[in-house]
Formats: structure tokens, sequence, C-alpha cells
């Protein structure tokens, strides 16, 4: 007993430091679009890294200092509607994330890397995609990076409005608000648009190795369907006996879970066993067990 426990001890160990190492690599890359591309052409995103822009822009606050000072403040506030766990890790992204930022944004103000104005579209596209990468690596190693996470579980907690409703209206409220000190909607499109990549990118990697879709058969020719499916694309089919309520006749089901670049080559074999076989596809948020990832 002692011995699977220590088994289990090492391999928590293992995946803390590997969980580590890709949240320290998200920061990173996080504060590196953020000073390299964004602060440079003056664009405010959401969240309250968005708050620390803002500052900086109107009274040049640093802004390593306003995001370390707003996330502890928030987390002070919002106490008692978060769990430890969360308050911990939240307290090590943050820390994480205003010393980057505060050690990368004077590099980039004295040796930038780009011409502010010169493609103003595409440094912020730029950004966006190195702040959404980032974050999807820190979210999906469970970090943590506060700012609009504290905000809306206190709006979720006082208002009781769901996290989608009151994520939307924090980053609106935060990039709108950018009107008041440039008085221009060009700014709130650039903040909008660096919103929209950085959640799309965020989103594809956190799902895309994990991109999978769960594929149902059914055909009078399942036994040859299920034999292909083993020996070309070596994937396991499971076989479920039904009854269509329709024919009131017995009908074998077959369920197969693959990877998202391999359904078209199961769908072409289909295809060429039984063009009339009854197929229905649907993508899947992640699988786990043997053949998929494994679970954290």
């Amino acid at each position: 007993m002692n011995k699977i426990s220590s088994t289990i001890t090492t391999k928590l160990k293992k995946q803390g430091y590997k969980d580590l190492f890709f949240i320290v690599l998200g920061i990173l890359s996080y504060s590196f679009g953020f000073t390299a591309f964004i602060l440079p052409e003056q664009v405010v995103m959401g969240g309250v890294t968005g708050i620390s822009a803002l500052l900086y822009y109107a009274f040049g606050f640093p802004p390593g200092v306003s995001i370390w000072v707003l996330n502890v403040t928030l987390l002070l506030i919002a106490m008692r509607a978060l769990t430890r766990q969360f308050t911990v890790r939240t307290i090590i992204g943050v820390t994480l994330l205003a010393v980057m930022v505060g050690a990368l944004q004077p590099v980039f103000q004295q040796f930038p890397i780009i011409t502010a104005g010169e493609d103003k579209f595409m440094h912020v596209l730029i950004g966006g995609a190195l702040g959404g990468a980032g974050l999807g690596l820190v979210f999906a190693h469970n970090g943590s990076t506060g700012g609009t996470d504290i905000i809306i579980a206190l709006l979720n907690k006082r208002f009781s409005m769901s996290f989608g409703r009151a994520m939307q209206f924090v980053d609106i409220t935060i990039i709108s608000s950018s009107y008041l000190l440039f008085h221009s909607m060009e700014t709130i499109v650039y903040g909008i648009a660096f919103t929209l990549t950085a959640s799309l990118v965020c989103d594809y990697v956190i799902n895309g190795t994990r991109q999978t879709v769960q594929i149902i058969i059914i055909s009078k020719e399942y036994g040859k369907i299920a034999d292909m499916v083993n020996t070309h694309i070596n994937r396991g089919v499971t076989l479920i006996e039904g009854k269509g309520w329709y024919s009131k006749q017995e009908v074998d089901i077959l369920i197969v879970m693959c990877r998202r670049y391999e359904s078209q080559g199961l769908m072409n074999l289909i295809k060429s066993i039984d063009p009339h076989a009854l197929v229905s596809q649907t993508f899947c948020h992640g699988v786990f067990g043997e053949g998929f990832d494994k679970m954290k």
C-alpha cells in the first residue's frame, strides 16, 4: 500500500513540475505579446490587464505594478467567494505575470521590435495570438492569471450572472472605457479584435490537441465496417444492440471514437463498404483513456 501511495505521490510531483513549466511558458508568451505588440500600439483589451493598460496610457503607471495591485485588491475583496486553491494559484500566476510584464516592458520600450502605427491591425493580431496561446497553456495546466476570473466570481455570486455573460459584460465595459481616453471608435475595434483573437487561440490551444469525434454508425454491413476500422484506422469499435422504433426491427449500432484528422478516412471507409449507412458525427471536447489523452 505504501509503495502504491509513493508511486502516486511521485507521479503527482512530476505532473506538478510539468504544469509549473508550462504555466511559466504561457505567462511568458502572454507578457511578450502584451509588452511587445499591444502597449506600443496603445490598445485596450478586456480584463485586469486592460485596466492596467488604461492606467499606463493615462497616467504612466507601470503595467506590471498595476496588474499585481489590482489583482491582489480584487482577491482581498472577493476572498469569501473564492476557493483557497484558486486564490493560491491566482497569487502565483499574478505575481509571475507582474514580474514578467515589469521586466519586459522597459526592454521593448528601449528596444522596440515593431514600429507603432505601421501595421497596427497585424500587430494586434500577433499580440492576441501570443496572449491567447499563453493563456491556453496556463489554463490547460491548471494555472490562473486572475483578472477577469475574480470579477466574474463576484458578479456570479452577487447577481447570479452566467460565466459567459459576466465575462462579456466585464470585457466590453473595460474596452469601451478606452473611448473616454482616446475618443476613438477605432481603439475599441482593435480591443475587440485582440479579445476575439486571444479567445480563439486560447480555445484552440486548450482543445486543439484533444479534438476528438464520436461517430455512430448504423449499417447492415456493421461487421465489415468494424473489422476495417480495427485494421485500417487502428481504432476500437463498440457494438450496441438496438431496435428501430418505426420498423420494430433489431439493429446493430457501432460507436467509434477517433481523432478529428482520422474522421475523414473513416467516413471514406464507411462509404466504400455501405454508401447507404446512417452515420452521425459529434465533436467531443476531450476523450481520456487508452489511445487518447491521459486524465490529469
